[in-house]
């Protein structure tokens, strides 16, 4: 990879970016992206607003092969995340369109954005997991929150991560996000560092993963029935075999799923041989830290392999502040040494 200069902002999920009423959180994103010098345009449909977005999978599937496509396109930056990106499925796939875009570029995204991860994936490229344009640079307050600024800021430099550390700090969820809470900073809390829930503390693979919200809705239909359909037709979720030495990713929604959703989404990804099949589990720190002790009791007792190290508290996905974690590149964990490197 290399530096970037140019970033396309996609919405792939939920159109509220193009909403008049988060214009000015848009403005505050887009004047911190430009004092980076780097170049930035918002892809056709992207502003188009909700109702619009919601209607048209195939124009939000247009977005990102025209940003795949663009030899001037350094980074494809997801707007935000959603519940519906399972829609653009047959637009990528039915006839090889996403294999045949498929480029070396950055794409960053999360939540939701957990499916195009996984469709990145299917047709070979390397993606970057773990922050959005709304949740992160257009960040209401003074500026882009330090943890989160410092990973962003490595990535357009560099590319790359080369390696994540835990936050020495953690922040609520904000509860509003009107015009009047412009400048106003999040109180921090105190953070503890990864935890070794059991296993060695030394392990290494390639990962990938999400946010288990969404790997849930693979499987299940409570959100849309025909989701589990269209992402078994188009063989979305990984093989058994394709996990073979991997490291999964999972961190949790800000719909804060009970222990036991939670519960169903490990044992669906135990049925499907992910967890006889991986090198370890990674997981992040749930928002306002709610079902943590739960959380952490059912991925020991549900994975039910006390040799399988599972790293719990990552400061990744929805919790604030929000490192930046590479898929498909190969990582050293060390929990020991309270660290997560990463190979070219």
């Amino acid at each position: 990879m290399k530096a970037v200069k140019n970033v396309a902002i996609v919405s792939l999920s939920s159109g509220i970016m193009g909403e008049a009423s988060v214009r000015f959180e848009v403005e505050i994103g887009l004047r911190r992206l430009k004092e980076y010098g780097l170049n930035v345009k918002f892809m056709p449909h992207a502003l188009k607003g909700l109702e619009y977005v919601n209607a048209h999978p195939e124009k939000r599937a247009e977005d990102l092969l025209q940003a795949l496509r663009d030899p001037e396109v350094d980074m494809i930056l997801c707007a935000i995340g959603g519940d519906d990106t399972y829609r653009l499925l047959p637009y990528l796939f039915e006839h090889g369109e996403l294999a045949e875009a498929a480029a070396d570029k950055v794409f960053l995204g999360f939540s939701d954005t957990t499916v195009n991860h996984l469709m990145l994936h299917k047709v070979g490229m390397k993606t970057f997991y773990g922050q959005s344009f709304l949740s992160d640079q257009c960040e209401l307050g003074p500026e882009m929150l330090p943890y989160t600024r410092k990973y962003f800021e490595e990535l357009i430099t560099t590319g790359r991560i080369r390696e994540i550390r835990p936050s020495d700090v953690w922040y609520g969820e904000r509860e509003l996000f009107s015009a009047d809470q412009v400048g106003k900073a999040l109180t921090p809390r105190p953070d503890h560092g990864f935890e070794l829930l059991q296993g060695p503390a030394r392990f290494s693979g390639r990962i990938l993963g999400g946010c288990i919200d969404t790997l849930y809705d693979v499987f299940y239909g409570d959100r849309y029935a025909d989701m589990p359909e269209l992402c078994a037709k188009y063989h979305l979720f990984p093989e058994a075999q394709d996990w073979q030495g991997r490291i999964l990713l999972l961190e949790s929604s800000e719909e804060k799923p009970s222990p036991e959703k939670y519960r169903k989404a490990l044992e669906q990804l135990k049925h499907a041989g992910v967890f006889d099949a991986v090198n370890g589990v990674l997981a992040g720190k749930p928002m306002d830290e709610t079902y943590a002790e739960e959380y952490k009791k059912l991925l020991t007792e549900v994975i039910g392999r006390p040799e399988l190290p599972i790293v719990f508290n990552l400061n990744i996905g929805h919790a604030m502040p929000r490192c930046i974690m590479p898929f498909g590149v190969p990582a050293e964990v060390d929990a020991e040494q309270q660290v997560i490197r990463f190979k070219d």
